[in-house]
């Protein structure tokens, strides 16, 4: 197995045939997920893997263990992705103690038809745990992304097991940028809650951390700072880069056209990023991710039904529940006989923290007229101040 120190193996798993992450996010490289063993004095495990994987990861358990009975199983977090195994763990080592915090607990017979009454270790922030040379540090993370939370920092080897912090999607033999995945991943899971995220990291810059250990995704022993940072800047809700995403939903093209020529019109302009998406046919959850990234957004949309379009409106919800905020929004909106997309877009956004819609209004009427590359040639001048 590999080893993350001298004495801290990863004993986790590839999972590339699951098609989408929490019944809907695409996975085009699969997933990964994570668990590690500490073995010292005392052994512990490190959370476990989901249910599709068991059978490797009971594998990869038993070429570390040996015939060595493990002391602890260190639950973070009580998704099944990373609990699945519980009964089996507790059924394979009947003397393994259960450690985590009393949120957890209360939670777990809501997964877990188990009684684990005589085996639990109950922690709570501050709390440590001694395994021989290597010492356990428990830090409550509640809200990120669910309420038990808690992440662990082994302070022998500077090793912080952060649960579902600094995941990401993908396979861990896959070649591919980690902000790419990790940003997508953090803003459609965790996004919602900045705030504990901000929180977890003022903890965090209390200690000496030389490894990261998340649950998701390659294990980060290097440029730890650019991690973190691009942590900061996500939980803060601050733009990550300067450009322009433009999202639009169009029924005969027309639409379409617009957004494709306000591309253009801003580029001529200098505008350092533009970025453009069908909503019909991009991942949702990427265009998530660009709606985050830059610093400016363009929605544009056909009035439907005396509305907006409906995956016009299943994207700005999602930025709503993801706390969408300190942004730039501009509006283009068509209408053959009532437009109504531009107010309807406009109200949403304006409910939103920080966020500055644009006067400079674009309105097609069916197809693209004279007055409305006029309209685009003022908006992108805007956009590109």
């Amino acid at each position: 197995m590999n080893n993350v120190t001298e004495q801290v193996y990863y004993v986790g798993v590839n999972d590339k045939t699951l098609d989408l992450f929490e019944g809907q996010y695409i996975l085009p490289n699969g997933v990964s997920y994570n668990s590690y063993v500490i073995m010292d004095e005392k052994i512990a495990i490190m959370d476990m893997v989901d249910r599709r994987a068991a059978k490797e990861w009971f594998e990869n358990l038993s070429e570390v263990l040996g015939d060595k009975q493990p002391d602890y199983l260190i639950i973070s977090h009580l998704e099944p992705d990373h609990s699945a195994n519980l009964s089996e763990v507790i059924e394979l080592y009947p003397d393994i103690r259960i450690v985590s915090n009393e949120k957890l607990f209360g939670m777990l017979p809501q997964f877990f038809n188990v009684d684990i009454a005589d085996r639990k270790v109950v922690v709570k922030e501050g709390d440590s745990l001694s395994l021989g040379k290597h010492e356990l540090h428990f830090v409550m993370a509640p809200m990120v992304h669910w309420p038990e939370v808690m992440v662990t920092y082994e302070s022998t080897d500077k090793i912080l097991f952060s649960a579902d912090g600094f995941g990401k999607f993908g396979a861990l033999d896959v070649e591919e940028d980690w902000a790419c995945e990790a940003r997508r991943y953090y803003f459609n899971i965790v996004g919602k809650y900045g705030m504990p995220v901000q929180t977890l990291l003022k903890k965090a810059a209390a200690l000496d951390i030389q490894i990261i250990c998340p649950l998701h995704g390659p294990i980060l022993s290097e440029n730890l700072d650019y991690y973190i940072g691009l942590y900061q800047t996500w939980s803060s809700y601050e733009p990550e880069n300067k450009g322009v995403f433009i999202a639009y939903s169009s029924m005969h093209g027309n639409t379409k056209q617009a957004a494709e020529e306000l591309a253009k019109l801003l580029e001529a302009k200098g505008v350092e990023k533009v970025a453009i998406a069908d909503l019909a046919r991009e991942d949702m959850a990427e265009c998530i991710e660009d709606a985050f990234r830059y610093d400016r957004l363009v929605v544009a949309c056909p009035t439907y039904d005396g509305a907006i379009m409906p995956v016009m409106q299943d994207f700005i919800y999602h930025l709503k529940v993801k706390m969408y905020q300190k942004r730039t929004v501009g509006i283009i909106e068509n209408g053959s006989w009532a437009p109504m997309a531009g107010k309807i877009m406009r109200e949403q956004f304006e409910a939103m923290k920080e966020v500055t819609v644009l006067d400079e209004k674009v309105t097609i009427r069916s197809s693209l007229k004279k007055n409305n590359y006029e309209e685009l040639e003022i908006l992108a001048n805007k956009l590109s101040q």
